[in-house]
């Protein structure tokens, strides 16, 4: 049940205070107007629910911040310049509970000034919602300066405030209405079945589960996946259907002499970049040296990437850092003995920034909703244990294995020669080992889409998600 607290137990969020100036030319057809606009949010907290970010988007037109947005734990300011009718600007304003008690919204509020020629919209944050401890919420407002106006308005000013007023919640609160923006949409967040989950094991990422959720995207003139929206605000997305078959790590292509790591270079190696330093199982049961890239690699990055992704991608594209870290076939079963959080800092222990890499084993991990995939251990000894997976799903094809982007070790020591990639047939549903030096497992490309795009679609197989911008 939900207790309406007194005002020394609320949190008062105001989000937006504007003033916004016309200044118009003479007659409509020189209109030369300049609509400026500046806003501050404030928050009186008490129980750590508090401002994190804001982000501004030019929506349309020549709009620009006349200023950076700041933000502090109780303030997010900004100021705008709108230069003509039609246009816009948004402003995200991320909201946390970094308390150790749930929050519910009891009410809010949106003033907005008496000016006909200033249009304000807001949303993403509704009255009873919940805001979980550790959870985030994203209130977007919108200014627009209206399309329609054909004449220099008198009045030059207008003001929006929107009061946000949080209270405590008497028990564990119930999550309603949870969404979040994927490219300006407000997108669902579920906590079942297929769709957008918030990510249990990083804090403030989101990533899509289950057999079929609605996460298609057209991306090189391709159908490409969301895997997730990404702490830092880029979308992982991966090729839908995989490339030809070829090996992760050709024979012989790295020597033992500049990568200790492998000892048998016959067989491949099953690190994806070179790295500096010593390379290290987590266990710490093999440790070696790594200064040459994998072929695969190469292949993605020098081939590919130059050849078969169009320039229009290449500017949609952001290189990013991939977690190349070894993920660890443990000698006993078993949540005790393995789990995804052990796999995730395994796979954070290394870092190569590029173009194109590969998924991680933990995406293939988390993407499944069957409640056994607990670890990269399971999978590979539970063939059934990671279905309800579209990261597992072989289409129209009788099979599908591909390349995951982690080297393989061991427990007891050794398997550096080998890989982790994902593997679909009639009997077999998992994440396993392959040896690296074998082609026929294929590449399946992972890039990284800018934090600012814009997206429009709704995400399934008949309207995917589209990049507008």
């Amino acid at each position: 049940m939900k207790k309406r607290l007194n005002s020394s137990q609320r949190n008062y969020i105001i989000i937006g205070l504007c003033m916004i100036l016309v200044i118009m030319g003479v007659g409509y057809a020189a209109f030369s107007s300049q609509l400026k606009i500046s806003g501050t949010s404030n928050i009186a907290s008490n129980f750590l629910v508090k401002i994190t970010d804001i982000q501004s988007k030019v929506l349309n037109g020549n709009a620009s911040d006349a200023e950076a947005p700041t933000h502090t734990d109780t303030t997010a300011t900004f100021k705008t310049n709108l230069v003509s009718p039609g246009d816009s600007m948004q402003y995200d304003i991320t909201v946390i509970n970094e308390g150790d008690i749930d929050a519910v919204l009891n009410s809010i509020q949106v003033n907005t000034g008496n000016n006909d020629a200033i249009l304000f919209e807001t949303y993403g944050i509704n009255e009873g919602d919940a805001l979980l401890k550790g959870a985030t919420d994203v209130l977007t407002v919108i200014v627009r300066y209206d399309s329609s106006v054909t004449r220099q308005p008198e009045n030059t000013e207008s003001t929006i405030t929107v009061t946000l007023d949080y209270g405590q919640s008497s028990g564990t609160a119930v999550p309603g209405g949870a969404v979040t923006l994927l490219g300006g949409q407000s997108v669902d967040v579920v906590d079942s079945g297929d769709g957008l989950y918030a990510d249990e094991y990083e804090f403030g990422r989101y990533i899509y589960r289950g057999q079929n959720p609605n996460n298609y995207i057209t991306f090189n003139g391709e159908t490409w996946r969301i895997i997730a929206k990404e702490t830092d605000g880029t979308y992982k997305i991966i090729r839908n259907d995989v490339l030809p078959n070829r090996a992760f790590d050709e024979a012989n292509h790295r020597s033992t002499e500049n990568n200790s790591y492998c000892q048998n270079p016959g067989y491949g190696c099953g690190v994806y970049a070179a790295v500096e330093g010593i390379f290290s199982s987590p266990s710490g049961s093999q440790s070696g040296t790594i200064t040459e890239d994998s072929s695969i690699k190469i292949y993605l990055n020098d081939d590919y990437y130059v050849n078969n992704i169009n320039e229009t991608a290449k500017e949609q594209m952001t290189s990013h850092s991939f977690n190349i870290g070894a993920v660890e076939y443990l000698n006993e079963n078993g949540a005790e003995a393995d789990s995804i959080e052990k796999n995730i800092a395994g796979e954070k222990m290394y870092q190569w920034t590029g173009n194109v890499g590969l998924a991680n084993a933990s995406d293939i991990l988390r993407a499944s909703t069957n409640s056994l995939c607990t670890s990269a251990t399971t999978s590979f000894n539970d063939t059934d244990a990671c279905n309800s997976n579209y990261l597992l799903d072989s289409g129209s094809t009788s099979s599908l294995s591909y390349w995951v982007i982690n080297a393989t070790s061991r427990e007891s020591g050794g398997g550096s020669s080998n890989a982790w990639y994902g593997y679909v047939d009639d009997s077999y549903m998992a994440v396993s080992i392959f040896s690296a030096y074998l082609s026929t497992s294929a590449p399946r490309p992972v890039v990284f889409l800018k934090s600012d795009t814009t997206l429009s679609g709704s995400g399934t197989k008949e309207n995917p998600f589209e990049i507008i911008a």
